[in-house]
C-alpha cells in the first residue's frame, strides 16, 4: 500500500508573552505530518525556528516535496540520507516512527530498548524580563524543582540574583540563547556560580565558542544552537561540558538517538530540550530524554490550550506518552 503524506499548519496561543533574547511571540506555529498506509496513520510535529533559517512557509515546502519519497517508500534512514536536518525531517521522521507502531502493535519504546519509562522532572522556563517581572515569575513557579531562566543581556546579573532570591529552593538552569560576549561571560558566570546555578546553556554566539576553551567555566557550559546533529560533537569537545538535543534541531528521533549516543560515548552530560510546542512534539522527545542528566520539554506548559489527547503534566513531571497520542 502506497503511503500518502499530508500536513498542516497549527497555532496555539502561548499563555501571556515568551520572551528571550532574540525576541518575543504570542503563539506556537507547529506544523503536523500524517502519514497514512490506508490502514494506519502516524504523526509527528514541527516547530519552524527562524534563528535557523526557517519559516512556516519554507518547511512547508520541505514537506510537500517529500511527498513523492514517502510514496515510493522512503525509509527513516533514507530521510537522513536526502533531507537536511531541521523541522521538516523531524515531523516526517516521527511520523514514521509513529505509523511503524501503529502498524506492528509495537510501542517505539519497545523498539528503542526501554524497558520502563520513569516519569521525568523537566524543567520550566521563565521568560527574559525586567529584574523584578522575573522575580514575580520565579516566585509564581518557586515550588517547581529547576527552573530554567532566560537572560542574554550586557547585565543580567541583577535578574540572576532576583530569580535565585525568590525562588532560593529551586534548582536553576541559565539560558542566555547566544546574548552574552566575550566581555562580560567570565562576570555571569562567576555570578552563576555563586546563585547555585547548575548548567549554563550557550552563552556566546555559535561559532565563537573557542573563546569557552581560554577560559574558566565555573558552572558547566552546555551547547545548543552550536549542536544540531551527531556531526557537529568533534568539534564541541573541550569547549561544553553538556549538549543539548532537541528533535527539531537533530531532524527526527533517529538522528537524535545516534546523536545522544555518541555525546555519552563522548563524555558530554545529555540535555533533552524543545522548542515551545504541544504535546505531540514533546511525546518523542520524552522517549530520548529517559536517562538524561536535564530535561527541557515543557513547551505544553507554556501553551494557553494543548491539543488532545495531551502528555500527562503533574507539577514539573511528565509521563510517557499513551498510544492515541503518539507512539
Amino acid at each position: 500500500m502506497t503511503r500518502v503524506l499530508s500536513v498542516t499548519a497549527e497555532n496555539f496561543p502561548i499563555a501571556g508573552v515568551f520572551t528571550i533574547s532574540r525576541g518575543s511571540k504570542t503563539e506556537a506555529e507547529v506544523l503536523v505530518c500524517s502519514i497514512s498506509d490506508g490502514g494506519f496513520t502516524g504523526r509527528g510535529e514541527c516547530v519552524p525556528y527562524r534563528r535557523y533559517g526557517e519559516t512556516v512557509e519554507s518547511v512547508l515546502g520541505q514537506i510537500k516535496d517529500a511527498v513523492p519519497l514517502i510514496a515510493r517508500g522512503a525509509s527513516r534512514n533514507d530521510l537522513l540520507r536526502v533531507m537536511p536536518a531541521g523541522g521538516a525531517r523531524n515531523a516526517i521522521d516521527c511520523a514514521l516512527w509513529d505509523l511503524e507502531a501503529k502498524a506492528s502493535g509495537r510501542r517505539v519504546a519497545e523498539s528503542i530498548g526501554l524497558v520502563e519509562l520513569d516519569t521525568l522532572t523537566t524543567a520550566y522556563t521563565l521568560s527574559l524580563g525586567t529584574p523584578e517581572g522575573m522575580a514575580e515569575q520565579a516566585r509564581k513557579n518557586a515550588m517547581r524543582p529547576l527552573l530554567k531562566i532566560k537572560l542574554g543581556t550586557e547585565d543580567d546579573e541583577a535578574r540572576l540574583r532576583a530569580v535565585n532570591n525568590a525562588a532560593p529552593q529551586s534548582r536553576l538552569i541559565v539560558d542566555a540563547n547566544e546574548g552574552w560576549t566575550q566581555h562580560n561571560i567570565e562576570h555571569h558566570l562567576k555570578i552563576a556560580a555563586e546563585c547555585g546555578v547548575v548548567l549554563v546553556e550557550q552563552p556566546l554566539p555559535a561559532g565563537e565558542d573557542e573563546f569557552l576553551r581560554a577560559i574558566e567555566r565555573p558552572v558547566p557550559v552546555c551547547a545548543d544552537e552550536s549542536l544540531h546533529t551527531s556531526d557537529d560533537l568533534s568539534a564541541l569537545v573541550g569547549l561544553y561540558d553538556a549538549v543539548n538535543i532537541k528533535l527539531d534541531k537533530a531532524g527526527g528521533l533517529t538522528e537524535a538517538l545516534k546523536l545522544r549516543n555518541l555525546a555519552i560515548e563522548m563524555g558530554f552530560s545529555i540535555m533533552v530540550g524543545c522548542m515551545v510546542g504541544t504535546s505531540l512534539a514533546m511525546a518523542p522527545a520524552v522517549l530520548l530524554a529517559q536517562g538524561a542528566a536535564f530535561v527541557d520539554l515543557d513547551g505544553p506548559l507554556l501553551l494557553a490550550r494543548d491539543r488532545e489527547p495531551a502528555l500527562l503534566y503533574e507539577g514539573s513531571t511528565v509521563s510517557a506518552p499513551q498510544p492515541e497520542l503518539w507512539g
